[in-house]
């Protein structure tokens, strides 16, 4: 499969977007947690951010491949040569898998890099979805976000040096606010997707929800292999079944509204989490997550922490209270900030100047 671009100059940029995320019950969406704990059904919730990655392509040299993204050096290689290792690896990967060469591609996210929000898987699943319809351009919406997703999660698997889940490429493809629950059978889909609340209620939850970057960039290797490792070699499984519980308990709280239930189910996973890794947060993590606290918020870290963005949930009459404080703890590091809590209802869209060559 081979792709290229239209260089007709009539045409318009080839273009994909893509939603990150916020996420509670994740890693349960690695196969050596839901294949041992299938029996309680696990899940995984997400909530799409309308902070999109955009992904442009352009024709380059032939041969080559260059990668141009925020936050990390610009890096160009030969195809064949191009590092599956690199900081953009990734970019790499998908490139070669379609065997698309003389091609830029330009990255941009409205979301910081490494926020622990998702973002590289974002843009892979935004990247597959620019190549798959160059090689198919009457492919449906449908298709195209599930094959986006899968084909990315199955790129960034292969080359992952850790554990790697499908979380974030399914709410970079389909948008909302869903449920994940993941399936241990080998025949069939691994995931059934559950809407939880429909764009009509995402006001209820804007008015509750509050985002902040913690201004240092997360490593979620590290901690990701730490879970992993301790789950295989039997430490902290029963942690890992009250995660299960939190999490689906958490999903019946927010589809019935009912957010003072809610709260306490955030902020156990938060603890079992910190209890199994106390470097899953920061210093100004740490002083976020107690402030929200104080006012009886539910406060989760996003992804696998170490660093990135924590998010809380509270009652709307609390949220300027819940805001004001965490300004002032954001205020001890320049690199830190809110950030926006719009919800995104579409997952991957794009435009649709394609050939396939």
């Amino acid at each position: 499969m081979n792709v290229s671009l239209n260089t007709n100059p009539e045409h318009g940029i080839i273009e994909m977007t893509a939603p990150c995320r916020i996420d509670m019950g994740g890693t349960l969406d690695m196969a050596a947690f839901y294949y041992s704990l299938g029996r309680l059904q696990p899940v995984t919730f997400n909530i799409a951010l309308a902070l999109r990655t955009r992904v442009r392509l352009y024709p380059y040299k032939k041969g080559y491949v260059k990668v141009s993204s925020k936050g990390f050096d610009t890096a160009e290689f030969v195809l064949e040569d191009a590092p599956f290792d690199h900081p953009l690896g990734l970019m790499f990967a998908v490139a070669a898998y379609f065997d698309a060469d003389g091609i830029l591609i330009d990255i941009e996210s409205a979301s910081p890099p490494r926020s622990a929000l998702g973002g590289s898987s974002v843009a892979a699943v935004a990247l597959c979805g620019a190549f798959l319809k160059l090689t198919d351009p009457g492919i449906s919406d449908d298709a195209l976000r599930k094959q986006a997703a899968m084909t990315a999660f199955y790129i960034e698997s292969s080359i992952a040096s850790g554990p790697c889940g499908i979380q974030d490429h399914l709410a970079a493809a389909y948008g909302g606010v869903n449920a994940w629950y993941w399936k241990k059978h080998h025949t069939g889909p691994l995931y059934n997707k559950a809407e939880i609340i429909g764009a009509q209620g995402y006001k209820h939850i804007e008015d509750r929800l509050l985002i902040a970057y913690c201004g240092e960039p997360h490593e979620s290797m590290n901690v990701n292999s730490t879970w992993v490792r301790q789950f295989l070699n039997g430490v902290n499984r029963k942690d890992w079944i009250e995660i299960v519980s939190c999490t689906h308990a958490f999903i019946k709280a927010l589809s019935d509204e009912d957010y003072q239930k809610l709260y306490p189910l955030m902020n156990r996973e938060t603890e079992i989490r910190r209890q199994m890794t106390p470097h899953v947060l920061d210093d100004i993590g740490v002083k976020l997550v107690d402030m929200a606290n104080e006012i009886n918020c539910g406060v989760r870290f996003t992804g696998a922490g170490g660093g990135g963005c924590v998010w809380a949930l509270c009652e709307k009459e609390n949220r300027p209270q819940l805001t004001s404080g965490w300004q002032q703890i954001l205020k001890s590091r320049n690199s830190a900030f809110l950030l926006d809590t719009k919800i995104d209802p579409e997952g991957l869209i794009g435009k649709k100047d394609f050939q396939t060559g």
